[in-house]
């Protein structure tokens, strides 16, 4: 329809041009003048201005239309999608609530903390999806059907059929100037081609009142297209950032709690000696009962000194008690029965569990020199 419209219009520039030649080339005394010619090069200007904000508006309206069809699609895609999370949601919490496993509640605990999570996401896709409605689809279908648009294509359909009825009445105009030129004297058509050529000039200059007013009227309307449309454009990145960076969020979160829960499961299992073995003997313990006595069992010497490397960490309970990391060195000086040395450990003496270190007859002088 667009292309016999185009075809249409240079079919009536070129018959429009056509007449001008004819008739600056037959035209004679008052009557052949170029003003009975409705192309004239303001008008033409005219003319193809509008066109092409004919075709920007019209361009731009189905671009808004085409944001909108996609948008309205995302969101029954994506509320689809929130239904589904939300299913799947309930279900990793129930599983984590009713859990009846023998050997342990991680997986529980990591099913309901993945059902918050999921739970969080599928509120945030919510949010995302309400967001791209209010803020996108409504204004811009508001604009595809709104009266601004709608009163300027009208006015420039209007200033189109004038502009063919102008074109009509020259043509009109140019058949009476040749009657007259056939007969001179005859004054019935001398007042006719008067009349028709008051017509012309009427045409004519409401034509151009109405051509500028549709053409101010379509310039304001592909001015709002655009500026609309980048708007609701960039509201709809920020939406979906904000979506996205918040999802991010929670699924590190997320990531972190059960990967701690997977690195407690996964560690090597610490001795039984921390929670069961009785506490540090005391002073006089030591030095009155376990003084004179000597262990030789092949590893220790509760006597002689020797060094030990931590294997696993140990956390003081007390301020005679030492704090061990893994790779640390020790001193031992005293190994009792009930499974404690005395040692000293960065410069720091005190208790700890024998079993959580291992001798080393040889180590690097740099590893010594870091026990003092």
């Amino acid at each position: 329809m667009e292309a016999i419209r185009k075809q249409a219009t240079k079919l009536r520039e070129q018959v429009a041009k056509q007449q001008q030649a004819v008739l600056k080339q037959f035209g004679a005394g008052g009557y052949g003048g170029s003003d009975t010619v409705i192309t004239d090069e303001a008008e033409l200007h005219q003319h193809q201005k509008l066109e092409r904000l004919y075709i920007s508006t019209r361009a731009g309206k189905h671009f808004q239309r085409d944001v909108v069809r996609g948008v309205e699609g995302y969101i029954v895609t994506g509320s689809k999608q929130v239904e589904i999370g939300t299913r799947f949601s309930e279900d990793s919490r129930k599983y984590g609530a009713e859990n009846t496993c023998t050997s342990g509640n991680t997986l529980s605990k990591a099913a309901v903390n993945y059902a918050n999570a999921r739970a969080q996401m599928e509120k945030e896709r919510g949010n995302l999806l309400k967001a791209l409605g209010t803020q996108v689809a409504e204004p811009l279908r508001a604009m595809v059907m709104g009266a601004p648009l709608e009163d300027a294509r009208h006015l420039a359909q209007r200033y189109d059929r004038m502009r063919q009825e102008a074109e009509a009445q020259a043509i009109e105009v140019a058949k009476r100037q040749a009657k007259v030129r056939e007969m001179p004297g005859n004054s019935e058509l001398a007042m006719k081609l008067e009349s028709a050529e008051a017509k012309l000039q009427d045409l004519k200059s409401n034509m151009a009142i109405l051509g500028k007013e549709a053409a101010a009227a379509m310039a304001a309307v592909e001015a709002q297209q655009q500026r609309l449309t980048l708007q609701r454009l960039i509201a709809m990145v920020e939406a979906e950032q904000a979506y996205h960076q918040r999802v991010l969020q929670i699924l590190d979160q997320l990531e972190g709690e059960m990967a701690s829960e997977r690195q407690r499961i996964e560690a090597p299992p610490t001795p039984s000696a921390e929670s069961s073995m009785p506490p540090p003997p005391s002073y006089e313990e030591v030095n009155g009962v376990y003084a004179s006595q000597a262990h030789h069992n092949g590893t220790t010497d509760s006597m002689g000194y020797f060094l030990g490397e931590v294997m696993h960490s140990y956390q003081g309970q007390s301020d005679v008690e030492l704090t061990l990391s893994i790779g640390d060195f020790v001193v031992v000086r005293k190994v009792t029965n009930n499974g404690w040395a005395e040692g000293e450990c960065k410069g720091k003496a005190g208790w700890f569990p024998y079993g959580y270190i291992e001798r080393r007859d040889r180590v690097l002088a740099s590893k010594i020199a870091e026990v003092f």
